[in-house]
């Protein structure tokens, strides 16, 4: 078969490997380099810089619309095109011209969590599964029918970054299942999604990384697994400025107000919430790196042996 990959981010880079294990991905389609680092200096996804490795033709238009842009994708011939964390819409115009349409790899279980963030979303919410869906794209966001769906729990120590590797894993996997089964002449059944159930995963943004004290501290344990690695969780504690690298449940039951300190010491600083304490454990300082709170307290005296 003629396949053409479409995506950006690490995410997509184990199922654009699944995808020329037999040498088939005839072009590479991925967002324009973009600035990044301290010196923002125009850098290539890591889609791009994995195709490059691999001698694959890479295409970086910044839409896909247009005349010239169609021409070159319909000269491809593509019989398949794999959509995965592409970041551009795909028009229908695009959607018409491979042979067999085309297939999405999306890290949630359809219809729950469509849209830009579902990983992180699905931790911030207290879910306790999630998965990855082989779709049939339609024009609609994360709409079309499912072909091939994978479960995958998610435990109190996964994060952001953790759960993301498995899911990438587990979404190349499916991948490689339905492209097995279309090779082998055998129909994936499309199973449309239900109305109910339906949830939006929208793209995160730094602004909720601010830890509100009055919020229940189940719930701001959840954000900060969520927002680990990136945008990192912060919070003002006992008057400093902290992001949060890792924290957990505290069973402490206490009348204190929101934020106050309760207790601090090498197991952690422990802080009152709206409904329970959250125990921070890996902390950062402004201008500083992510280090454990045992290693913050060395330089907060004040906080040490400080009890409710």
């Amino acid at each position: 078969m003629k396949l053409v990959f479409a995506g950006t981010p690490d995410f997509a880079v184990p199922s654009l490997l699944a995808a020329d294990a037999r040498h088939e991905v005839v072009a590479v389609y991925t967002q324009p380099d973009r600035p990044a680092g301290r010196g923002r200096a125009l850098t290539a996804s890591p889609v791009k810089q994995m195709a490059l490795e691999r001698g694959l033709t890479v295409h970086q238009p910044e839409r896909l619309k247009g005349a010239e842009v169609l021409d070159t994708l319909r000269a491809l011939e593509p019989d398949l095109m794999i959509v995965v964390a592409y970041g551009l819409l795909l028009p229908q115009s695009v959607l018409d011209i491979p042979k067999y349409g085309c297939w999405n790899v999306h890290a949630s279980l359809l219809p729950r969590w469509r849209g830009a963030a579902p990983i992180q979303r699905a931790i911030q919410a207290g879910d306790t599964e999630t998965g990855v869906c082989l779709m049939q794209m339609e024009k609609g966001l994360d709409t079309g029918p499912v072909l091939l769906r994978q479960a995958t729990p998610i435990t109190p120590d996964d994060t952001g970054g953790s759960l993301h590797d498995r899911l990438a894993a587990l979404g190349a996997q499916v991948l490689g299942d339905g492209l097995g089964l279309l090779r082998a002449g055998m129909q994936l059944g499309p199973a449309a999604q239900p109305d109910v159930g339906v949830t939006y995963a929208h793209k995160l943004d730094k602004a909720e990384a601010r830890l509100d004290w009055t919020r229940p501290a189940r719930e701001l344990a959840d954000t900060v697994r969520a927002f680990t690695p990136w945008p990192v969780a912060e919070a003002d504690v006992a008057g400093e400025r902290l992001r949060i690298h890792g924290a957990s449940l505290a069973p402490l039951v206490h009348g204190r107000a929101p934020g106050s300190v309760l207790a601090a010491g090498r197991a952690g600083i422990v802080i009152a919430c709206g409904e329970g304490a959250l125990r921070l454990q890996r902390v950062q300082r402004a201008g500083g790196r992510a280090i454990d709170v045992a290693d913050y307290l060395n330089a907060r005296s004040d906080l040490r042996g400080a009890g409710a």
